[in-house]
């Protein structure tokens, strides 16, 4: 049952503006929800969630706040109104005020005269300059855990918060503390995997002696050349799986042909052009790869349609694939080799401009070369 320190309403509205009041709300839980589903990244979750809320419900800011490292302190996670910027660099005790009070108690709050109210803390207005005239409280709680909170202030006409405003926030807290679990839930998971590739990659690049490190160095240059293209926060972390597993095929490529000081024979080239298509297929076998199985499997293939194993050129090979095929080449270039000694980093920026259109996708060129640039990548 809401808790509420005052209950004063300014009157009973129609039922018609009621039910479309509340049909409103309840669509915006729904947009909410789903947000929730494809957002990955908490931060970015929580700003969409706030903004809606404080949208929906006319107020004038709206915040969340989560508790970090402990349950004695609460964090400004998101923050939106006249001075949310301000807020992301304050915390408060757990032990004062009123989100203080729901996030000890867990039990939702409306103060429609905060001036009247005990447990009123007026350190964030005194600190910010912000006026809280009203607000409702809700615990973020998930699995009998409380997260933090979530508030709303001050409705922009002056009216002030009922219980139906408070349901609509209480739904809303809980749909987001489910949506923060799962999200920190995946994050885990992810870092897990990732982990994971990199010890695959390191192993992979220790079968060749001149090329440990090889995978890292590759996805560090490929990620930086899809930020300049402004690829997604997905897109780029499919780059990023890509750079480390692209040679994952190697496994199956026996390391004398990979440590060979010379040339490689017909025979053995034949052998080490398998290497895609067997990196592809493992990664088919991994469904948090599956994704990735494309970009290796064209990693080797030219714009020109001269590279293997399918002889896709241009557009015909995904952009990732591009991309990647130029970052390989360029730390190949840069690093000592059993057959020759490192090329200069302005020696493999113009080798690689020389075969822009050619062996390169001159969009995938131009990319790297800026990354390169912009971010002082060193070998």
């Amino acid at each position: 049952m809401v808790t509420s320190q005052e209950k004063s309403r300014s009157g009973t509205a129609p039922a018609s503006s009621m039910q479309e009041e509340n049909n409103m709300k309840l669509e915006t839980l729904f947009d909410i929800s789903q947000r929730e589903r494809t957002l990955t990244r908490i931060p970015q979750m929580l700003e969409q969630v706030i903004k809606m809320t404080q949208r929906t419900l006319n107020a004038s800011a709206a915040s969340i706040l989560l508790f970090r490292d402990n349950n004695q302190e609460l964090y400004f996670e998101a923050a939106s109104g006249p001075v949310g910027k301000v807020l992301h660099q304050v915390k408060l005790s757990a032990q004062y005020g009123i989100a203080g009070q729901v996030a000890r108690t867990g039990k939702p709050l409306i103060v429609n005269d905060v001036s009247r109210s005990t447990n009123f803390h007026k350190m964030i207005d005194d600190t910010t300059g912000f006026t809280t005239k009203s607000l409702l409280c809700a615990p973020l709680t998930v699995n009998h855990k409380i997260l933090g909170v979530m508030e709303v202030l001050n409705k922009q006409d002056g009216s002030v918060f009922g219980e139906q405003d408070l349901e609509a926030v209480v739904s809303v807290a809980n749909m987001t503390a489910m949506a923060i679990e799962n999200t920190r839930t995946h994050q885990t998971i992810l870092e897990a995997y990732k982990s994971t590739i990199k010890a695959l990659a390191a192993a992979i690049d220790a079968k060749d002696q001149h090329t440990r490190g090889h995978s890292l160095r590759v996805m560090e240059y490929i990620v930086k050349a899809g930020a300049v293209l402004c690829l997604n926060t997905e897109e780029l972390e499919l780059l990023e799986y890509a750079g480390m597993m692209h040679d994952i095929g190697k496994i199956a490529v026996d390391s004398s042909i990979l440590n060979k000081p010379g040339p490689l024979t017909p025979a053995e080239w034949e052998i080490m052009h398998t290497h895609p298509l067997i990196g592809a297929d493992l990664c088919m076998e991994i469904p948090f790869l599956e994704k990735v199985s494309e970009l290796v499997l064209c990693h080797h293939e030219k714009y020109d349609g001269e590279g293997y194993p399918n002889g896709c050129k241009g557009e015909e090979i995904p952009l990732g694939a591009r991309l990647l095929a130029v970052a390989e080449a360029f730390d190949t270039m840069t690093t000592d080799r059993s057959y020759r000694s490192a090329m200069s980093i302005d020696a493999a920026v113009k080798e690689l401009n020389n075969y822009a259109g050619s062996q390169f996708c001159p969009v995938a060129v131009k990319a790297l070369i800026s990354a390169l640039r912009l971010n002082s990548i060193k070998k």
